[in-house]
């Protein structure tokens, strides 16, 4: 079973924010120490595994963002009549 990039992204975000949380609370400085060599190690996966992915789109860089699209000039120039 192939674990998809997000899924990479879902196990380090959960696994560094257990850590701050220990850390936080006292944990030995062992714990820590070795969870965050781990952590560190899940983050280069994680980069590794989002760049590598094979995720394609047909947005470019003039679709801007989804949530708050920005007209297109042709566009404002066919409402403004």
């Amino acid at each position: 079973m192939k674990i998809s990039a997000m899924t990479w992204v879902g196990i380090t975000t959960f696994f560094l924010l257990i850590l701050t949380i220990g850390a936080a609370m006292g944990f030995a400085f062992s714990w820590i120490f070795y969870a965050t060599v781990l952590g560190q190690g899940l983050v280069i996966i994680m980069v590794y595994k989002v760049l590598t992915d094979a995720y394609t789109t047909s947005k470019t860089f003039e679709d801007f963002y989804e949530d708050r699209p920005i007209p297109r000039e042709e566009q404002v120039r066919n409402t403004q009549g």
